[in-house]
């Protein structure tokens, strides 16, 4: 496997040889100081460039970065739409293991680039005219404090779609009924987002799908946070749903408590009454009640 050394020299050598290639940024987890490091870290590189198509008309250009287990190039995907305006990436694997996400873009969009992301470093400014940018933070990734109205939407949701959950598990649709649990769940990470927030004055990020969020919680709590994560039967999913509920109720007790906001506690015991009582239904009954 190619070094970090390696890997970054060749970032720049390619850039330093190509004169379309007017400067070269960093961003992602490589431009954390508080990111850990390991050896499936991205680099994710910007080449900020003068004409972008003259890339594309010459697809061969990335071999430069090595022999490749795949690639994936987004903007040229029908099932997902591109975003990125006048942007292309390149998503590469190499065989050594090491990972390249490549963004090529316009260098009209120089100032828009250096301001719209925190976590980005400056590698290399061949005509110095970028913009001068403060050392990168994640502190656009940290946990935002919650209005009244999105801590009682995030409820709504977590209350109404565990509701779809136990329709799908009466019916025997399991597919569904997984479906709407991680709907639930997403529910219930955002509550402990908050609640993570609260213990640390909300200047901390737990990271892409949460991924930092076991660093915060207590090992009682995590541990029943991974039994949410049903198997295949339809009594663990049963079970997860309830141990949501559980870990929801008290989370959102905490953070409604700490910000004065309205806790829905009457509306969710109504909810958890019907969910119990889906639970027990016949299977061949023709009326809930």
């Amino acid at each position: 496997m190619r070094s970090e050394k390696q890997m970054m020299q060749m970032i720049l050598n390619v850039a330093q040889g190509d004169e379309r290639i007017r400067a070269v940024g960093m961003n992602g987890s490589r431009a954390n100081p508080d990111a850990p490091r390991d050896p499936f870290q991205d680099y994710d590189i910007v080449y900020l460039v003068t004409d972008v198509h003259s890339f594309l008309n010459d697809p061969s250009w990335i071999d430069v970065f090595g022999e490749r287990i795949m690639m994936q190039t987004p903007e040229d995907m029908a099932m997902f739409p591109a975003e990125l305006g006048g942007r292309y990436s390149y998503l590469m694997l190499f065989e050594d293991g090491n990972r390249i996400d490549l963004i090529l873009v316009p260098i009209e969009e120089k100032d828009s680039y250096c301001t719209e992301d925190k976590l980005t470093i400056i590698l290399l400014d061949k005509d110095n005219n970028l913009p001068n940018i403060p050392p990168p933070t994640d502190e656009g990734y940290w946990v935002n404090r919650p209005s009244a109205e999105f801590f009682a939407n995030c409820c709504n949701e977590f209350w109404w779609v565990t509701t779809y959950v136990a329709k799908g598990l009466w019916r025997r649709e399991i597919l569904y009924a997984h479906e709407h649990l991680n709907i639930v769940r997403t529910m219930l990470i955002k509550m402990l987002e908050w609640r993570v927030g609260l213990e640390t004055n909300f200047s901390v990020s737990i990271g892409k799908s949460g991924k930092y969020l076991e660093r915060f919680l207590t090992e009682e709590d995590w541990q029943a946070l991974l039994l949410t994560y049903a198997d295949g039967r339809y009594e663990g999913i049963w079970e997860a749903l309830f141990t949501m509920e559980e870990i929801f109720q008290k989370n959102a007790k905490i953070v409604a408590d700490a910000f004065h906001f309205e806790c829905p506690h009457e509306e969710a015991q109504h909810v958890i009454r019907y969910l119990k009582h889906v639970r027990n239904l016949p299977s061949n009954t023709s009326e809930i009640y």
